[in-house]
């Protein structure tokens, strides 16, 4: 019997998919329970049609992605830190902060853990950012520590 599942089933599959199951598991568990619906012609253009604009989406993200990936190579993004002697920072910049002054400096909005570092950073000089705008997209972002004045 071919079904589509309206949740995900372990070991079944995944919301969305297009199944073939037993006749007795779909009537006994998967409908009764509404896991499932049965793929009718109607249910199967509705399916069709869910299944393009989810498409669509992604690509739009994608693009958007590409986009802010564009604006953000080649930026340098300078943060002001207090210092101690021999250029050693008070404290250290992390993740957060260089994402919020990423956010700041350049007006562009993301997620803030999608920015990663490495090491928080405890001296001056010059790092690199990356951040994962989307799975397939990532952007470097140079940092710079400055002492503040």
């Amino acid at each position: 019997m071919k079904l589509i599942l309206l949740q995900d089933v372990k070991s079944v599959g995944k919301k969305g998919d297009l199944i073939n199951a037993s006749e007795g598991y779909a009537k006994n568990f998967l409908l009764p329970k509404k896991l499932a619906v049965e793929a009718t012609k109607s249910n199967l253009n509705d399916y069709e049609l869910k299944q393009k604009a989810e498409a669509k989406r992604k690509q739009e993200e994608l693009e958007k992605a590409q986009e802010m990936k564009k604006q953000l190579d080649d930026k340098v993004v300078i943060i002001k830190v207090k210092t101690g002697g021999n250029g050693k920072l008070f404290g250290s910049v992390t993740n957060k902060e260089v994402a919020e002054e990423i956010i700041k400096q350049t007006g562009l909005d993301f997620d803030k853990k999608k920015v990663s570092i490495g090491d928080p950073i405890k001296m001056l000089g010059e790092r690199t950012a990356v951040i994962k705008l989307h799975p397939k997209v990532t952007a470097e972002v140079a940092i710079k520590i400055v002492e503040a004045e």
